[in-house]
Formats: structure tokens, sequence, C-alpha cells
């Protein structure tokens, strides 16, 4: 049994786990808003066959509604106020009900949301709740931390999931060389994947997005949290640092 971990870049991550295909805040456009993509976009295969969305907030480079119209049909997982947001725009959400899973796929893959705390740059024509999500199966625990800063609560993440946690997806970066509130840092990420206890973390939202003229100053910003996160990152927790379009198995 194995999980198979995607990147296609800033917080777009695919994961394959026992036959069902998960695919978090899509950006599959060359750019989000006035943000630009440094890659070409991914190939339609790679999140073909999508059984569910997780969309974590509606920051525009995280829910980029071209993007999730792409996958049309495809259910998206995410708070109510965000849901009712989807919904509008004439896409399928769905709310666990009281906090709790939600089967996807053929049911031997569950989703649950759990807390963020992201109340950054508050936008006032969509909702600002935010969330990240657990997804368990019999292959282990996948924790998608969404955009968050650090809070006491991580820590309750494993009896949250009802066993420990294989693996974090955790935010290091942002679209600039400056984070405001609410994001994590390399130093940050790695301490939340020990609060965590992941036994292994791949960093995400990083070496993707910029503004334009603004990929090259300071020189080298774009490639940098990934390698300071897999420094900061300490043993039992193992790094796993993707490039754009890459993958990972991470053994059950």
């Amino acid at each position: 049994m194995s999980i198979d971990v995607t990147w296609l870049g800033h917080a777009t991550v695919v994961l394959d786990v026992d036959g069902t295909r998960l695919v978090s805040d899509p950006l599959l456009r060359p750019h989000a808003g006035v943000l630009r993509r440094r890659t070409p976009p991914p190939d339609a295969a790679t999140w073909a066959g999508t059984s569910a969305v997780l969309l974590s907030h509606l920051h525009l480079d995280h829910a980029d509604v071209r993007s999730l119209r792409m996958l049309p049909g495809v259910p998206v997982i995410t708070a109510g106020d965000n849901a009712r947001w989807v919904r509008r725009k004439g896409l399928l959400a769905q709310v666990p009900d009281g906090g709790g899973w939600i089967r996807v796929g053929d049911g031997s893959v569950e989703v649950r949301l759990v807390p963020a705390v992201h109340r950054s740059r508050p936008m006032p024509h969509r909702p600002n709740a935010a969330n990240g999500h657990l997804v368990r199966s019999s292959s282990g625990v996948v924790w998608i931390a969404g955009d968050t800063e650090l809070f006491p609560g991580l820590v309750e993440l494993p009896r949250l999931a009802g066993a420990a946690v294989d693996v974090a997806i955790v935010p290091v970066g942002g679209w600039g060389p400056r984070l405001s509130a609410g994001h994590l840092g390399p130093d940050e990420a790695a301490e939340a994947c020990r609060a965590v206890g992941a036994r292994c973390a791949v960093p995400y939202h990083w070496a993707t997005l910029h503004l334009p003229g603004g990929r090259d100053r300071p020189r080298g910003w774009m490639d940098a949290a990934g390698p300071a996160f897999e420094a900061a990152l300490e043993p039992p927790c193992r790094p796993v640092v993707l490039g754009v379009g890459e993958s990972v198995t991470v053994a059950g």
C-alpha cells in the first residue's frame, strides 16, 4: 500500500490514495489574477479522474474559478461559508456533517476538514473561512495544511485523524520574498511538522507564482524556501522536496 504525491506548483497537489485521486487548491492555468506562473500549466492528464477537490480558502491563488471549472462535476470539499460561494459559481460543494469525515471515490478514502489560521488579506467579495484537510485510508494519513500560521491546535491533528500523520504537505513560502501574517515560512513549517509528528513532509507554496517583473528580484528568492525547509526539518520527519511536476511514493 502506498500514497502517491504529485506537486503541480504553488498549492496544487495531486494525491493518489488507494485508487482515489484528490486535488488540492487547483491552479491549472498560466496565472492567478495578476500573479504569473513561472512554469507551464500542468497537463490535463495529471488531474484526470479526480474524485474530489480539497479547497482550503478563497484567495485567488487557491480558488481560481476557471481552474475549478476545468474539473466539472467534481465535488469541492471546503468550509461551509466557502461551500456556499462555490455553489453560487455553479459548482458542486460538500461540507462534512458535524465536522466528521466524508467518504470519497469508492469509499475507501475519507476526508475531513481541520483548522487553519489564515486571517490576513481578507477579501470583501469572498468569504474568508480557512481550513486544512486530513485524508486517511488503509495506506495512511495525509495532512494538507492549506494556508495557515502556527497555532496550538496542530498537536491535536493525530487525534482527529485517529492515527499518526504519515505525510504532511505544508506551505513554506508565498508569491513574494516577504510573507504576511497567516503564512508559514521554512522554519515555521518545520515546527508545524514537529508539532503534528509527521513521518515525512512535502513543501509547497513556493517556486511557482510571482508578480509581473518580480521573478528575479531579489535574485534567487523563488528557489530558496524548499531547500531552507529541508535544512530546518529535524528527524524523525523526513523531507521530500519536489520540483514542480514531480512525484513521490510514500510507503504506507
